[in-house]
């Protein structure tokens, strides 16, 4: 799937939030990040990649409205949303975000 310009940016910015550590990758970590609400690890953004299943869709979409957590679906995939955060084999459907000034700035891009 082609990515567009803002999107292909709020990914790069994505890859810099995973080398600074404050990514959760994943939908248990990040469902479990926003429930137990720390400090600085809770997500203040979540992506969701195109391809993610159903479940997973309405699991992320339920606990970013209940948490008031904005929930941007993204045009790339589960792999490409991967190789993004570091992860070279296997597929991610979502990613947090817990850095503040990154997810600001992500926001922004994707509205």
């Amino acid at each position: 799937m082609q990515v567009n310009d803002r999107e292909e940016k709020a990914l790069r910015m994505l890859g810099l939030a995973a080398k600074a550590g404050r990514a959760t990758v994943g939908v248990p970590l990040i469902c479990a990040a926003l429930q137990k609400g720390i400090a600085g690890k809770t997500p203040l953004l979540v992506l969701l990649a195109a391809d993610a299943s159903e479940n997973t869709k309405k699991r992320i979409t339920d606990r970013t409205a209940y948490y008031q957590v904005p929930l941007y679906r993204i045009t790339a995939n589960c792999a490409r949303l991967a190789l993004t955060v570091g992860k070279r084999d296997g597929a991610v459907a979502a990613v947090g975000v817990s850095e503040p000034d990154l997810a600001r700035a992500m926001i922004t891009l994707l509205k």
